[in-house]
C-alpha cells in the first residue's frame, strides 16, 4: 500500500511549482480517456483534448520543456506529438522513472524540476519520484494516494490543461518585496 504524500499548499505549493521545468504525462487515461477503439478493419483510434494540447503549447511557450512518456507503441500518439512540437516523445517505455531520470540528465536538470501526470500503477515510480506529480480525477486509487495533486478534471476531459494552469500561474505569480529595514 502506498501512503499518500503529505498535502503541499499555499506558499511551499507554489515555491515546488516555480521550480517546475519540464511536464512530463502518460497517454492513456491522461491525454485521452483510457478507452480503446478499434474499428472493424482494426485500425485503432484515441480521443485527445483539444484544451490539453493548448496546455502544452502555452507551456512551451512559457520555456518548459514537454515529454510524453508511454508504455504503448501507436503511429496515433506519434502524430499527436508531433502536431504538438513535444520534442521529447518516447513510447514502448516499460521504466518510466529511468527514462526520467535520463531525459533531465540530458537536459542538465534535475528530478525536483519535473511535474509528471500518470494514472495507472505503471506511473507510481516515476510519481514518486519527481518535482510535482499529479493525477486526473479517475486516476486509480493507489495513484491517488501517492500524489501531490488530484485534478479536477478526468483523464482525456483537460486535466493536463488544468496541470498546466498552475504551473503557469505559479510562474507567473509575483515575488515578494523585501522592504528595508533602516
Amino acid at each position: 500500500m502506498v501512503s499518500r504524500k503529505k498535502t503541499v499548499t499555499g506558499k511551499a505549493l507554489a515555491a515546488r511549482l516555480k521550480q517546475i521545468r519540464v511536464l512530463a504525462t502518460d497517454v492513456d487515461g491522461v491525454l485521452t480517456d483510457a478507452g480503446m477503439y478499434y474499428s472493424e478493419s482494426g485500425d485503432e483510434w484515441k480521443k485527445f483534448n483539444t484544451r490539453d494540447g493548448m496546455g502544452i503549447k502555452l507551456l512551451q511557450k512559457a520555456g518548459f520543456l514537454t515529454a510524453i512518456v508511454t508504455q504503448e507503441r501507436t503511429k496515433l500518439v506519434a502524430r499527436r506529438a508531433e502536431k504538438l512540437a513535444i520534442p521529447e516523445l518516447h513510447q514502448g517505455v516499460m521504466d518510466k522513472l529511468t527514462l526520467l531520470q535520463d531525459l533531465v540528465a540530458r537536459h542538465g536538470l534535475s528530478l525536483s524540476q519535473v511535474a509528471y501526470i500518470g494514472d495507472d500503477v505503471n506511473d507510481l515510480a516515476a510519481l514518486q519520484a519527481v518535482g510535482f506529480s499529479a493525477s486526473p480525477a479517475d486516476g486509480m486509487p493507489v495513484i491517488q494516494a501517492a500524489v501531490d495533486y488530484i485534478c479536477k478534471k478526468k483523464g482525456g476531459e483537460g486535466c493536463v490543461r488544468e496541470l498546466a494552469e498552475l504551473l503557469l500561474q505559479a510562474r507567473m505569480a509575483p515575488k515578494p518585496v523585501r522592504r528595508s529595514t533602516r
